[in-house]
């Protein structure tokens, strides 16, 4: 592939950036996504993609970093950002649920273009003094919850739900963003927190007094994986290897994982871009597989094509040329965008409706029931 990029590497802290005129045949001489704050892994492994863009293509890189989910997707929305280096709140945004399911959102298409999925894994992360050894050692405990972030809360109550406990068995403790919700931990504010194995800040938790522990998810206890699916089933059984405090007698546990970071785009996101870009991740990953935590899971042999999103079509263009991508996969491709449509449809029908506040959120959510059992399709969140 021809040097598609120019200009430096930077990465900064910045509120707007324009997407940049698109070379004809070829990509954007600039790329911006956004992603989780800088103490997060995905804002980690973001400045390892880009040292390897920098390196190959001369990219100009910018990161958009957001404190919570509401935040990283307004640049991709506006179309400030072409790429958002997302959490699950990305399938959130799809769904138009919890903080998406304002009137100003609604069901947003999104493509995926390639994912991490390695040997970290989602979890909740505890002080080791707190003494919560299982998920059911949570009750009475103060947990971290995130202002604006469905993924971080929406995922706790995943984890709460496998202990057989909801938010009211817990002391909710508000916060303003991801490093915040550790952060807590550390200050004795709280006794957990979500987020990644691998994140950066749970260096800072495992160092402080009070020490850090990641409660497991027995894979055998069969209730609680039950109860946690209901209530997020995007979870996936995981041994986790990869994780802050791992030792030669703590190299594992039982737990769940998913892709993280997520990378989505836009609909109307060019080919030449997704096409590109999916192809120098993928095709380069010994060059930044090193650079930060996590990043054993940008490979080909572990991307799954039969996920929760629609792949973009430029993406799909490389899996094709490397002869990973089957008509199975354009079967659950096609699938994926049809509920999409259905979203969108359901969507229009509730604005026609001129209602505003709690009124429009809830017909908003019985037009979106209605559509998706009428069309035989999964609803886990109504």
């Amino acid at each position: 592939m021809k040097n598609i990029f120019s200009k430096l590497f930077s990465i900064s802290v910045v509120s707007v950036f324009g997407i940049s005129n698109v070379i004809a045949g070829d990509l954007p001489k600039n790329i911006a996504w956004t992603a989780y704050g800088t103490t997060s892994s995905g804002y980690a492994q973001s400045v390892g993609i880009g040292q390897m863009l920098k390196k190959n293509y001369g990219t100009d890189l910018r990161i958009i970093p957001g404190k919570n989910d509401v935040s990283r997707m307004v640049p991709l929305k506006a179309g400030q950002a072409e790429i958002c280096a997302c959490g699950i709140a990305s399938l959130f945004a799809q769904e138009g649920v919890f903080m998406f399911a304002d009137k100003k959102w609604g069901p947003m298409k999104v493509y995926n273009m390639f994912n991490n999925i390695g040997r970290n894994g989602q979890t909740v992360a505890t002080a080791k003094d707190a003494n919560i050894k299982t998920m059911a050692d949570l009750k009475g405990k103060r947990v971290t919850w995130v202002k604006g972030s469905p993924a971080l809360n929406g995922n706790m109550a995943g984890f709460l739900a496998f202990g057989g406990l909801t938010w009211d068995d817990v002391i909710k403790v508000e916060v303003s963003g991801y490093g915040a919700s550790a952060n807590a931990v550390i200050n004795g504010q709280a006794d957990a927190s979500m987020g990644s194995s691998v994140s950066s800040i749970f260096n800072k938790t495992n160092a402080s007094p009070r020490g850090l522990f990641f409660p497991p998810m027995p894979h055998n206890d069969a209730a609680g994986w039950k109860r946690a699916i209901a209530v997020a089933p995007h979870f996936a059984k995981a041994v986790v290897t990869n994780f802050v405090g791992s030792s030669d007698s703590n190299k594992s546990f039982e737990g769940m994982n998913y892709p993280y970071p997520i990378f989505v785009t836009m609909e109307k996101t060019s080919e030449d871009l997704s096409y590109h870009l999916t192809e120098a991740v993928m095709e380069n990953y010994d060059q930044f597989k090193d650079s930060g935590p996590g990043m054993d899971g940008y490979q080909l042999s572990n991307q799954n094509l039969s996920w929760i999103f629609p792949y973009h079509p430029g993406s799909v263009k490389f899996y094709k040329k490397k002869g990973v991508w089957t008509s199975k996969h354009d079967k659950h491709n096609a699938n994926l965008i049809k509920r999409q449509d259905i979203l969108a449809k359901a969507w229009q029908k509730t604005l026609k409706a001129n209602l505003s506040g709690d009124a429009f959120k809830k017909k908003w959510l019985e037009n979106r029931a209605s559509a998706l059992k009428a069309a035989g399709m999964p609803n886990a969140y109504n």
